[in-house]
Order: C-alpha cells, then sequence, then structure tokens
C-alpha cells in the first residue's frame, strides 16, 4: 500500500448469482480503481450468514464469485483480496463498535426492515446488528473511498457517525470514510427486467428478472424477449418509461454509447430489434469473461493461493487499526 493513494474498500456477498446490474453497479468501477489507488475488495462472507445457507454452495460461490472477480478485471498483484472471515480482525472490531452504536440507529436501518420483512422466520440479532460489522470492514483498513449506491449510503453515513464518535472520545484513531458515487451512473440502479420499478438482486427468486453474468447465449436471449418495455414502441429514456429506460442503461454501459445515441440509432425501429440487439451485445461482452472464468475457475489451487496471500495482506494492515484501538480504550 503506498501512503500517497487513498484507499478504497468495497465487497460484495457471495450470495445468489452476479449478474449484469452488480457488474455495471460495482465490478465495472472497481477494476478502473486498481491504478489510482490502493484497493481492498472483500468476499464479504461474514455478513452472507444473517441469511441460512446451504455449506457446500456457500463454498461453490466463494471460489465462483472471486473467479469472476478476476475474469471481470481484478488483478491480485494490483488489489488485496480476500474473504472476511479469514481476517478475525473485522469480527473483533465490530464488537467493540458494537459499544459505540445506538440501538435507535440500527433501528433506522432500511434494509434490516426490508430483510425482516423477507425472512420473517429468521430475524435474528446479525441481521440486525450487520451494518456495525460494515463499518468495521470500513474503518479498518483506514479506508477513505466506499464505492455505494444510493442504496447503501445509509450504511455509510453510519460508518462515519460510529468513526467520529469514537474520535471525539479517543482522537484521531479512524479515517472518516467517504461514499463514491458514480459519476456517470450517479449512484443509479440496473433493475429488474420484469419489474423495472425494482433493483436487479442477485438473490431475486425469479431468474427471469436478471441477467447473469455466467448466461448463456440462448438464455440472455429468451430473458430479453421477456424484459418489460411498455404499450408504445418509442426507444426513448423517460421516467414515465421504466422498463425501456432499464435497457437502455445497460445497452449504454456495456458498449460505452450514451444513452442519445441509443435513442437516435433505434429511432422507427421498435422494441423487437432493440431488445434483440442488446441481447447480441449483452452476449459478445460477456463472453470473454464467461472464457476467462471457466479456466480459472477449474483451478482451485491457484483460488486458495489468491484467497491466502490477500488475507496475508490484509490481517497486517488491519491489526494496525485494531491495535491502536485496543490501546486508546485501555485494553493491555
Amino acid at each position: 500500500m503506498q501512503k500517497n493513494k487513498k484507499t478504497i474498500f468495497s465487497g460484495i456477498q457471495p450470495s445468489g448469482n452476479l449478474n449484469i446490474g452488480g457488474y455495471i453497479g460495482a465490478i465495472k468501477n472497481w477494476s478502473k480503481f486498481q491504478d489510482e489507488y490502493d484497493c481492498i475488495f472483500s468476499l464479504v462472507d461474514l455478513h452472507t450468514i444473517t441469511v441460512r445457507q446451504n455449506p457446500d454452495l456457500l463454498r461453490q460461490r466463494l471460489y465462483d464469485f472471486l473467479a469472476l472477480y478476476i475474469a471481470c478485471g481484478l488483478d491480485p498483484k494490483k488489489s488485496i483480496i480476500f474473504c472476511q472471515s479469514h481476517v478475525p480482525a473485522h469480527a473483533q472490531l465490530a464488537w467493540i463498535l458494537n459499544c459505540f452504536t445506538y440501538i435507535g440507529e440500527l433501528g433506522r436501518m432500511t434494509q434490516f426492515k426490508d430483510k425482516s420483512k423477507k425472512h420473517s422466520d429468521n430475524i435474528n440479532v446479525g441481521l440486525f446488528s450487520y451494518p456495525i460489522l460494515m463499518a468495521a470492514d470500513i474503518l479498518l483498513y483506514q479506508t477513505n473511498l466506499v464505492p455505494v449506491g444510493v442504496d447503501q449510503k445509509q450504511h455509510i453515513e453510519l460508518a462515519r457517525n460510529i468513526a467520529i464518535r469514537f474520535n471525539n472520545i479517543y482522537g484521531t484513531v479512524f479515517t472518516i470514510p467517504e461514499p463514491y458515487i458514480d459519476p456517470i451512473n450517479k449512484g443509479g440502479k440496473i433493475m429488474s427486467l420484469l419489474e423495472p420499478t425494482k433493483k436487479m438482486s442477485k438473490s431475486d427468486a425469479n431468474d427471469n428478472n436478471i441477467i447473469n453474468l455466467l448466461d448463456s447465449p440462448d438464455t440472455i436471449v429468451k430473458k430479453m424477449r421477456k424484459a418489460v418495455t411498455d404499450s408504445s414502441s418509442e426507444v426513448r429514456f423517460h421516467e414515465s418509461k421504466p422498463g425501456v429506460s432499464n435497457l437502455l442503461c445497460i445497452y449504454s454501459n456495456i458498449t460505452n454509447k450514451s444513452i442519445e445515441q441509443l435513442e437516435k440509432q433505434y429511432t422507427n425501429q421498435g422494441y423487437g430489434i432493440f431488445k434483440d440487439d442488446l441481447a447480441q451485445a449483452l452476449i459478445e461482452f460477456l463472453q470473454p469473461i464467461q472464457q476467462k472464468y471457466s479456466i480459472l475457475r477449474h483451478d482451485e489451487t491457484m483460488l486458495n493461493s489468491i484467497l491466502q496471500t490477500g488475507a496475508q495482506q490484509a490481517q497486517q494492515l488491519a491489526i494496525l487499526t485494531l491495535n491502536k484501538v485496543h490501546e486508546v480504550i485501555g485494553f493491555i
């Protein structure tokens, strides 16, 4: 890590399937950050178990996600990539930060409310307190910037509040993190194909709502043809046309064509041609990612080596912060 560079931390829960929404909203930018920032990327498996997981599937997804990260452009030689559970300092700091976080703050978290409704049979303490673990993830590495969408800004605000509160008591211990909002997407979200008023989610029970990064060409064509548009045939970006606008966002991001260019290109063309072309663009875009993924995924020895090296690098940084925290609060 270089002192003159700012530090970026981000992570994705290894649950569900990585899809084009996650790529555009997060992974696409991560690969760009690697030369400008000191980058730390984590598979946040501790967060995942707030919802019951099949152990075998979880292990498989950890390798799947790591291979996809690298296939999408993350470079283990430029970035620290590791499993959250491999660095004990995350859980250790989270306990300490529990004691500097108020019940009311956690009760206001909208994601807790949403997940409580979705998993009403398992409203566990971890589901309630996981924003504190997220704060520990960020603060451990003296993070300057955290790439987020608009739906995650509340968590960054909590991390900032905890850090400021702690610093006000003990002096400057934590760097106060700032959210990084993509200047192009401005924190916008890629939405569901069939329900374009809802975010495209890797945990969606209906696979037709999402374009997975590993979907076959035939699957992409079928999903795109089913994607919701509207009763007219005009390819135009407008709040009254959420389905078409969402498809335009996807098309723009994978081709680097502006929305305006695409609107002009499909003037008087209709949705059928537009969606078939978008499907083909997605197939061509994902093909090299899928090919590289297939090679990487078959070498678990190499993937384990990357995770081991990443955990060692992350622990060396994390322990510096944890030791400082222990010192100021009086532990020996």
